[in-house]
């Protein structure tokens, strides 16, 4: 199956999402918020980013519903491609949460979640590059990082919280922080969910 020629159709489509997740990333942890009217143009920038990737999905999904054969099971592309844009659109909604909130202040916690979830993109975007050369087993390693970043921002959430409770006196600012913690923190997981949909890839094809 891997011999079909509309394989490069659907990995090609699989490595354009990744690559625009990785960017999307690479801008959410770059760009510094300095006051209100910079937020204006955080969300607007994540929120190209979210529309591109949706118009990759729209492109690869009218693909599967016209080819009888696919390099691996048509559900597993699917499932692949979907699960890279909740990440997507978790950065896309964090962002509009910032401008919603008008938040121009980050803290040490927000920070740690953006780099490790900016490092999960990356692994990602190396994972579906073996993916395409078909070097399966190889993407394990990959996997298994995000996993563990994962589990780094469930400990984050936990601090953050427990720090943002014991030190913030006005309500509505905890409300507003703490929704932006697990946005955050829900990125992560939308990150794993990318982990385990490689790791049943490598599990039925390798």
């Amino acid at each position: 199956m891997f011999g079909n020629k509309k394989k490069d159709v659907f990995f090609d489509s699989l490595t354009s999402i990744s690559a625009n997740v990785k960017e999307a990333a690479d801008y959410f942890v770059q760009f510094k918020i300095k006051n209100v009217s910079d937020l204006k143009e955080f969300s607007i920038e994540m929120k190209t980013y979210e529309k591109k990737g949706d118009d990759v999905i729209h492109g690869l999904i009218t693909e599967l519903n016209k080819s009888f054969i696919t390099p691996i099971e048509r559900e597993d592309i699917l499932q692949l491609a979907m699960k890279m844009d909740d990440v997507l659109d978790g950065m896309e909604q964090c962002a509009a949460r910032f401008e919603m909130y008008s938040l121009t202040d980050t803290d040490e916690y927000m920070t740690s979640y953006a780099d490790f979830i900016h490092k999960s993109t990356i692994e990602i975007y190396h994972a579906i590059e073996l993916l395409s050369n078909k070097k399966l087993l190889d993407m394990r390693k990959h996997a298994i990082k995000i996993n563990d970043y994962e589990s780094q921002c469930d400990e984050i959430l936990r601090v953050s919280i427990k720090q943002l409770f014991q030190t913030e006196k006005d309500p509505i600012k905890i409300i507003q922080v703490k929704e932006i913690y697990e946005i955050l923190e829900g990125i992560s997981d939308f990150c794993e969910d990318v982990a385990d949909t490689l790791e049943t890839i490598i599990m039925r094809n390798a």
